[in-house]
């Protein structure tokens, strides 16, 4: 029995000596890196709110709460919002002084046209159908004291003499364009390229 224990404990040691040997023999049987990553502890700021001393907590419905804190700095004289001359604190701020003067106007208001009576907005509307070409909107607004789109509004023209207008509006433009120097022939040839990949 004792020489079959000391067979054991002599295999046993063989055994370690033998895997320790190839351990050191061949590295990649030993084990480089950690088994389980090292894990913090959660952090647990302390809440700047509830621990001051000069906090005043109020629960409210719902599950909430309402902490209100003083400003850390004393109150000024000159504050806007607890002076009582503050402009904040009147009753009625957008209203001026009486005496105090406006700064002027960034621009003129504009008179709204009269409204036409029935009589000249039919007559718009014939000269409009007489001859489109001499009775222009801007013409016609100059005349009856009206705006041209109202004019366009109240005297529209048929399809097919706005796409004549159209046409002929075109014509010039394109007349206009052909005086155009190299440069500006270029930057247009390249707005209508860019316009094709919108």
């Amino acid at each position: 029995m004792g020489h079959r224990r000391g067979r054991l404990n002599s295999l046993t040691l063989f055994t370690t000596s033998r895997t320790m040997i190839l351990r050191v023999r061949i590295p990649f049987l030993a084990r480089g890196y950690a088994t389980r990553l090292p894990q913090k502890p959660p952090m647990r700021h302390p809440d700047p709110l509830s621990n001051k001393p000069n906090a005043i907590s109020t629960s409210l419905p719902e599950d909430l709460t309402f902490i209100h804190r003083p400003p850390p700095s004393a109150p000024t004289p000159l504050s806007y919002t607890v002076n009582p001359s503050s402009p904040l604190l009147r009753t009625d701020p957008q209203t001026p002084p009486a005496g105090s003067a406006l700064p002027p106007p960034l621009k003129n208001a504009t008179s709204a046209h009269p409204r036409l009576p029935e009589d000249k907005i039919s007559e718009i509307r014939r000269l409009r159908m007489e001859n489109p070409a001499l009775h222009t909107r801007n013409k016609l607004a100059d005349t009856f004291g009206c705006s041209p789109s109202f004019v366009s509004y109240v005297a529209p023209l048929k399809p097919s003499q706005q796409r004549t207008a159209l046409a002929k509006r075109d014509r010039e433009h394109e007349k206009a364009r052909g005086r155009w120097g190299e440069k500006a022939a270029l930057i247009r040839e390249i707005r209508r390229k860019r316009k094709e990949f919108w």
